[in-house]
């Protein structure tokens, strides 16, 4: 036999309608909040300033940055060579050279 050691239990009141209605609401309005908040954080994320803490947060050598820009700039190239945009081609190549003169200092340091 189990013992019911919870004599004392105390009766509560059903909520009343106004009881329950402010109750919901106080929840309505929290999980507003929570969700402009989650917002919030998703459009900080998109920014400017999002993107270039995160860069900062790699740490980055600069012969790994530079391997990253070569990566993007021979993407574009070949996105204005064939949209046949060649005065965007020579500003992408005059870039490219220095980012590989920055690289050629690495190739020099294996050799």
């Amino acid at each position: 036999m189990i013992k019911d050691n919870n004599k004392h239990k105390q009766q509560h009141d059903p909520m009343t309608e106004l009881e329950l209605t402010k109750l919901a609401e106080k929840i309505v309005a929290k999980m507003m909040r929570l969700k402009t908040v989650e917002d919030w954080f998703k459009h900080m994320a998109k920014t400017k300033l999002a993107d270039k803490i995160d860069y900062e947060e790699l740490d980055l050598t600069e012969e790994q940055w530079a391997v990253g820009q070569i990566a993007k700039l021979m993407t574009l190239l070949n996105m204005f060579q064939e949209d046949e945009e060649y005065e965007k081609c020579s500003i992408v190549k005059r870039r490219l050279d220095i980012v590989n003169a920055i690289l050629k200092k690495y190739e020099d340091d294996e050799i």
